[in-house]
């Protein structure tokens, strides 16, 4: 038996994910930093507390460049390694210091807020005409059951950030799913992973090349010109790395991000009233949302550059780092005991760090804010008695360790 004050042992990550909010509360009781050992067996750690996260996602000695990684590198780690993918990937998410200030203001003109906002007739227009396939989706359906994850809150962010990057709906599908196989779903084989990414970047090349031959008013044509005008300004490969981070953080975040505040008001009825009768706004359900079931659980890396005391914890130089968002959501020291609870007034959730902190903080923050108040807000307008169709506990869970919402999401538009 091992002493009281022997080191709580590190707790092996399922690949397969699931609903996180369980184990976050049980490793959380531990203290605000947990060692893990990540899917092949490599030794890292996760931040969970709100201020301990908010903390290290700030500090200037946790670096995103994975060459702080030495396992990475000196053959510790196999080539075959299924999150290779994440610390290999060039773009602003995986850059410090003036690199990624230069990466990052390339792209950081597109999501100003004015230039979010002048988004916003062709976000209404498409979530309009998305309704409209909706409902007869479950008008068809001999049960009058649709799924809104598949035909509602994917194809809207979808739509949305492949119009912005000049991507032609022909590729959008095969898009959506290589960016799930390989950022989502952690239940992947190594070799379907690698064949996913390899896969992706190809398609992305596909989309860059278009684009040079006939350049558009889209992102894509505008990074690739930057990059002509001044060739030392962004690679080949960043190019590649820039376009698929923007393609994956501006769906599949939202799409979940949409489908949890759905699952969240359809079970908490009382604060959908608040929004239907003026009390609340749609921002409050969308700050709630981040904050007690953010649409990304725990997500790959930061590298400590020297040893590194978060919290009273220390986590060794070169560790993979896990930035624990959904289990700082729901951290009672910062957000009161009932932090379990879903309540759209909470004076703190608009604190929520589910977008990140810090030098690091979401670009694409504003656009998937305002697509999700959009399509909140038509959604229960059209059709306010909107309800699931199975139990909420029986919907299935995404197989990931990363992404944190449902697979599917069965409804009824005019409730049960």
């Amino acid at each position: 038996m091992s002493p009281d004050n022997a080191p709580a042992p590190a707790y092996v990550i399922d690949p397969a994910g699931g609903c996180p909010h369980a184990l976050n509360a049980r490793l959380r009781a531990r203290g605000p930093v947990a060692d893990v050992v990540l899917p092949g067996g490599v030794p890292g750690a996760v931040v969970l507390g709100h201020e301990a996260l908010k903390e290290f996602l700030a500090h200037p000695d946790a670096a995103k460049d994975a060459r702080h990684f030495p396992s990475l590198h000196d053959g510790t780690i196999p080539p075959n390694w299924p999150l290779r993918a994440f610390a290999n990937a060039q773009g602003m998410h995986t850059s410090d210091g003036a690199d990624h200030r230069r990466l990052r203001s390339l792209v950081g003109n597109a999501f100003t807020a004015r230039q979010v906002e002048r988004l916003r007739p062709r976000i209404e227009e498409l979530t309009a005409g998305l309704l409209d396939d909706l409902g007869r989706v479950a008008a068809e359906a001999p049960d009058g059951v649709a799924d809104l994850r598949t035909h509602f809150a994917l194809p809207l962010p979808m739509s949305v950030i492949c119009e912005l990057l000049g991507v032609d709906p022909e590729h959008r599908g095969r898009l959506h799913h290589l960016s799930h196989t390989v950022i989502i779903a952690t239940d992947t084989t190594p070799a379907e992973a690698m064949a996913a990414v390899r896969e992706l970047v190809e398609l992305m090349g596909t989309i860059a090349a278009a684009r040079r031959e006939k350049p558009g008013d889209d992102l894509t044509s505008a990074l690739i010109a930057a990059r002509e005008g001044d060739g030392d300004r962004l690679s080949e490969a960043e190019l590649i790395g820039t376009m698929r981070l923007m393609l994956v953080a501006g769906h599949e975040t939202t799409l979940n991000l949409i489908s949890n505040a759905v699952r969240a008001l359809c079970t908490h009825r009382d604060q959908l009233a608040l929004v239907q009768e003026s009390k609340a706004t749609w921002s409050d359900v969308v700050d709630e949302t981040l904050r007690w079931d953010g649409p990304v659980s725990w997500f790959p890396f930061r590298y400590p550059t020297r040893d590194l005391t978060v919290d009273g914890t220390v986590i060794p130089k070169g560790t993979p780092v896990l930035a624990g968002y959904t289990a700082a959501g729901r951290d009672e020291a910062f957000h009161g005991p009932d932090a379990d609870r879903f309540d759209i007034t909470r004076p703190t959730a608009a604190r929520n760090l589910s977008f990140g902190h810090g030098a690091h903080y979401c670009v694409g923050a504003p656009l998937a804010r305002l697509e999700a108040v959009i399509a909140l807000e038509q959604l229960f307008t059209r059709f306010p008695d909107l309800d699931l169709a199975v139990p909420e506990p029986e919907l299935p869970h995404q197989h990931s360790f990363i992404g944190n919402s449902v697979e599917s999401l069965p409804v009824r538009l005019a409730g049960r």
